[in-house]
């Protein structure tokens, strides 16, 4: 029997891998990664033992963590591991040095690039045991093909986040709005072709963050409050915090350019967009009778770009240029209709990956950022509280700086990878970033 792309296996349950999550495993070469990561810092130390034992009483939650890689007709499945060995997922790592803030980097960083193994499912926790403070944190990577952002916060969730007494509210993800679906008939088409032109590679571009890049990794973090941002958008004639974080980056990328390239007027960003259904109704594991969080392998996203304005000093005139060019593309559903352009290229042997590599240049965008919902409420690891967590993401060919961005609590947490040896301070531009959320924060005064 040969199997259709989504078709399941009756026997074991397995499915077969989406056109779209192969070319994420194939992007994986000895420079790239393939996967995304979670670092969670925690008040106080995690037994490792406990928390294995936990991992592993509640793998039934999330069933993408039992599944592995394997093939059915030599093509590739996802398949499920009967014997998942959750002491080779959750391991304990070394943290040389003190474990001040730029030793947690650097183990971050060493973690970061270790790939994971294929012939188990794709996850794996590394648990840095004793930070300087007294905390410790908990880094899980999680291979991109396998999940991505929004079903990986379903999963923490499932088997991560403490259960709490009935009656409680339990944190959940908060609702990231999806664009509608593009109105089928003439209007459709004209309305894809506008969201083409919009979208097309511009080769006239230049990126401060071109490079060819090697397997080597630097990671550093910066914080915003998310009511604060909240509070600035609403002000800004009804822009969202996604337009608030696009603005809070290009500010830090222009402090940081400006220190050490020049001056530049636009850089073109690409914006990912998620196209899941509606998350489970806390954003954690699902009802029971339900499919567990993350049943289903693999990607559902899209995205559009734009160029991030970086002539302004004034972070109010940023965010108002941004939030009219998100508009334009939300109300074009560009999204929508570079996913449905996508799927139709993939039946294209030969015009699909050339259409990729073009999409994927630098002059077509410089600097991916990703925005994840994360819980509403602070949330606790084996009764331990987490202080703070940050999202990682791989960059690519030729991009040597990446962002990603998740909440929790109250707080917006910005995670930056970038290639050392081109990026050489990858810490201060998280430090612009930094400088520029309060400036943005403060633009608007409190009532």
């Amino acid at each position: 029997m040969r199997a259709e792309e989504g078709q399941q296996l009756p026997a074991d349950g397995g499915q077969r891998l989406s056109a779209e999550d192969v070319r994420i495993l194939a992007l994986e070469t000895g420079a790239v990664a393939g996967h995304t990561c979670k670092v969670i810092i925690l008040r106080d130390a995690l037994d490792i033992g406990e928390l294995r034992r936990s991992v592993a009483g509640r793998l039934d939650r999330a069933p993408l963590m039992r599944m592995r890689l394997g093939e059915v007709d030599g093509t590739p499945w996802w398949v499920p591991d009967p014997q998942v060995d959750v002491t080779a997922h959750v391991v304990s790592a070394g943290l040389a040095g003190s474990g001040d803030e730029a030793g947690l980097r650097t183990a971050v960083a060493r973690i970061f690039e270790q790939r994971l193994d294929r012939s188990r499912p794709l996850w794996r926790m590394d648990v840095i045991p004793r930070l300087a403070n007294g905390g410790s944190a908990l880094t899980w990577r999680i291979h991109h093909a396998l999940a991505d952002g929004s079903t990986a916060m379903r999963m923490a969730g499932a088997v991560l986040w403490d259960d709490l007494p009935a009656g409680q509210p339990t944190p959940g993800a908060l609702s990231r709005p999806r664009e509608t679906k593009p109105v089928a008939g003439p209007r459709h088409r004209v309305e894809g072709l506008r969201a083409a032109l919009r979208e097309a590679p511009q080769p006239w571009l230049h990126s401060p963050f071109d490079g060819h890049i090697d397997g080597r990794r630097a990671v550093a973090f910066a914080a915003a409050g998310l009511d604060e941002l909240h509070r600035v958008a609403r002000a800004a004639d009804g822009a969202t915090v996604n337009d608030a974080v696009l603005t809070v980056v290009a500010g830090g990328v222009r402090r940081w350019l400006e220190e050490h390239h020049g001056h530049l007027d636009t850089i073109r960003v690409k914006v990912p967009v998620s196209l899941h259904g509606p998350a489970a109704p806390h954003g954690g594991a699902e009802d029971p009778g339900r499919r567990g969080a993350g049943a289903s392998p693999g990607n559902r996203d899209s995205y559009f770009c734009l160029d991030l304005p970086l002539g302004s000093a004034d972070p109010l005139e940023r965010l108002a240029a941004i939030r009219r060019a998100t508009r334009l593309r939300k109300r074009g559903h560009d999204a929508q209709h570079l996913d449905t352009l996508t799927r139709e290229l993939a039946r294209a042997p030969k015009l699909g990956p050339f259409v990729e590599r073009i999409l994927a240049h630098p002059r077509s965008f410089a600097l991916n950022v990703s925005n994840v919902p994360g819980p509403r409420e602070p949330v606790r690891v084996l009764g331990v509280p987490v202080e703070a967590m940050y999202s990682l993401a791989e960059i690519g060919e030729h991009h040597v700086l990446r962002v990603a961005v998740v909440s929790l609590a109250g707080r917006l947490n910005f995670g930056l990878v970038a290639d050392p040896t081109l990026l050489t301070d990858v810490d201060h531009l998280a430090d612009a970033v930094h400088a520029e959320a309060a400036a943005l924060t403060a633009s608007i005064p409190l009532d």
